[in-house]
């Protein structure tokens, strides 16, 4: 069966646009008033009814049309429109250059831990003496 007559996949759409907006299946549950159980099923469904599938898309923060034209290949390409653009803020907000030099930030982090094992045997061996 082709990619293009194939039906969509409701209960994945759900699963990928829950997981897009980093929210647990306990969480979508709670907002849903069931259980964790109840959305695993649910996302594992091609079709769901249209009440419920309104309800899901109110607690994802999406329209139930959302959920249904959901598809991968469209989030990739919004993604790419976007940091493609030449928009100078986009373009700032990817490229993030920071104000300190990265090498001594590792320098000064070794330094410490250096530090951190020599007290640790300083004080291993005021023990052992006090023995």
């Amino acid at each position: 069966m082709s990619t293009l007559s194939r039906p969509k996949h409701i209960g994945r759409n759900i699963s990928r646009i829950r997981e897009l907006r980093d929210m647990k299946q306990e969480a979508l549950a709670q907002a849903l008033g069931t259980n964790q159980q109840a959305i695993s099923v649910m996302e594992n469904s091609e079709t769901i009814d249209e009440e419920k599938l309104i309800a899901v898309a109110k607690a994802l923060g999406v329209t139930a049309e959302g959920i249904k034209n959901y598809s991968d290949e469209n989030i990739l390409s919004i993604i790419n429109n976007t940091f493609n653009s030449h928009d100078s803020s986009t373009l700032n907000a990817v490229n993030f250059q920071p104000t300190f030099n990265p090498l001594d930030k590792i320098v000064e982090l070794y330094e410490r831990l250096v530090q951190a094992e020599k007290d640790k045997v300083e004080y291993l061996e005021k023990i052992s003496k006090g023995k």
